[in-house]
Formats: structure tokens, C-alpha cells, sequence
């Protein structure tokens, strides 16, 4: 098959997706793009692209699994350590100053970030007036985001960051381990609300004091980054915060001149 023809139909499987489900991957990075299709294609045994949309189209169930594969949910506690060290050392010095916050975890996958978000605000004495919201597309990771299970054999890994990102106590504190998994604290959940949000298609969470989406505008194209970067400059409050992965910037985005870098290496920034 030509790459034009490849290209082909992976822009008319995309268009049926946004068509039949409004699930809007049209400007997500072509490659990533493909690449993830490629792998829906293997997972769910079909032959073509062709085939997966015929499937997709006519079957909710398949468009499920592709959903999967399309979003790739991968999270992990305490990711890149350093970015939440810097949090407790730049960020929550002024959240104190508020009576109450608003953060948002946009695309949390499976909620990983949100309860390690969680667990650093207890530790410095903000979850109690504290909101949070972790977003995502995805319903399959944010059903098991609000289960706040996670595999106890990652627990080693995810203390060592929780150490490395400024710990107070023990990760074991948090969690109850049995049958294979850890169930973290109730009183964590309590404070996060998971709902759907797209940001390629909704709007703003007003007034938010700390926008953290780490390792979801990678995948877009220049256009969707720079929609997505707005919707945190309108969402944040006066002089809020935003946290973005190690791999992301906001150098020579359209938005570059609405932030000022507050960590650079950690991709801690401030709105302007």
C-alpha cells in the first residue's frame, strides 16, 4: 500500500470516529497517530485500516478497544520526581496564600498524578480547602482512576519517587495492600472529581490556581497545542500555575508570551 493511500485511511477512520462518537483525534500528531492505529490494528486482529473502521463504525465495543490504544493510557506516581520537588518548593509556598483551591489534572489517565497531587497537598496542609479535578477522555482509565487501585508490585518504584519528590513520610502511609493491589486512602479521593473532558473540543475550568498536564499536548499538532495552551491561560486564576512534561514547552507556541517560566527545567511556569 502507497503511503498516500495509508494516509488515506487513517484520516477517514479518524473523521468516522469524530463523526460517530465525537471523539476528536483530527489534529493529534500524524505520526503518533498512526503509530497507535498500527497497534489497534494488531490488538483487534484486522487486516486493514478499511476493516478497523468498518468494525469501529458499526460496533461501540471496538471503538472501546481502539479508544485504548488511540489514548494509551501510561501514568505512573510521582513521575519525574524533581517537578513535584519544585511544586513544594515554588508552587505551594503561594497556594497557601488562597482560602481555597482549584487544580486540574488534565489528562490523568488513570490517575496516577491526581493522587500523587493529593498526597503532596496533605502533606503541606492545602487538601482540606483544596479541589481537585483530573480530566481525561478515556472512560475505561478514569473508572479506574476513581477506584484509586494500583499494582502493589509498582509500589517500590513509586516510593523511591515519592521520596525523591520531597516525601514526608512512607508511601506505605497512604495505601493498603492486598490481593496484588494498593488501595490508596479514601480521604484522597474524596478531594479529586474525575470527569470527562476533551481538550481538543471543551471549554475552560474558571479560577483554577494550578493546571498540570504532563505528556498529553506531545501528541497534538501546532494548532491543538496552542488551543490547549489557552484553555490553561483562560482557566487559571490571576498569576496561576502551570506544570507541562519534561518533553513539552511552550517556546514558539502562539501562547509563549502569556506565561513566564518559573522552573524551566521542571516546566513549571506562571501565567503573566
Amino acid at each position: 500500500m502507497q503511503l498516500q493511500d495509508a494516509e488515506i485511511e487513517v484520516k477517514l477512520l479518524i473523521d468516522a470516529i469524530y463523526l460517530k462518537y465525537n471523539y476528536d483525534f483530527r489534529d493529534y500528531s500524524k505520526a503518533s497517530q498512526k503509530r497507535r492505529i498500527e497497534q489497534g490494528i494488531t490488538a483487534l486482529k484486522c487486516q486493514t485500516i478499511s476493516e478497523l473502521q468498518s468494525q469501529v463504525l458499526h460496533d461501540p465495543a471496538v471503538f472501546m478497544q481502539l479508544l485504548q490504544y488511540l489514548t494509551i493510557p501510561v501514568s505512573e506516581m510521582f513521575r519525574d520526581p524533581s517537578y513535584f520537588l519544585s511544586i513544594r518548593e515554588q508552587v505551594v509556598p503561594v497556594l497557601k496564600t488562597y482560602p481555597s483551591l482549584k487544580i486540574w489534572v488534565a489528562g490523568c489517565s488513570t490517575g496516577e498524578e491526581a493522587y500523587s497531587l493529593a498526597i503532596l497537598l496533605q502533606e503541606e496542609g492545602l487538601l482540606e480547602r483544596s479541589i481537585i479535578y483530573a480530566t481525561d477522555i478515556n472512560p475505561v482509565s478514569l473508572e479506574k482512576a476513581k477506584k484509586g487501585v494500583f499494582p502493589l508490585e509498582r509500589m517500590a518504584l513509586y516510593g523511591d519517587n515519592y521520596q525523591a519528590a520531597g516525601g514526608k513520610r512512607s508511601l506505605e502511609h497512604y495505601y493498603t495492600g492486598a490481593y496484588g493491589g494498593a488501595l490508596f486512602d479514601k480521604g484522597l479521593a474524596e478531594k479529586i472529581t474525575f470527569s470527562d473532558h476533551s481538550l481538543a473540543t471543551d471549554s475552560v475550568f474558571s479560577e483554577t490556581h494550578f493546571v498540570s498536564c504532563r505528556n498529553v499536548v506531545i501528541y497534538f499538532n501546532k494548532a491543538l497545542q496552542g488551543r490547549a495552551y489557552n484553555l490553561f491561560y483562560e482557566s487559571l486564576c490571576r498569576r496561576g500555575f502551570l506544570g507541562l512534561g519534561h518533553k513539552e514547552s511552550l517556546d514558539f507556541s502562539t501562547c509563549s508570551h502569556l506565561f513566564e517560566a518559573v522552573v524551566k527545567k521542571d516546566k513549571l511556569f506562571r501565567k503573566l
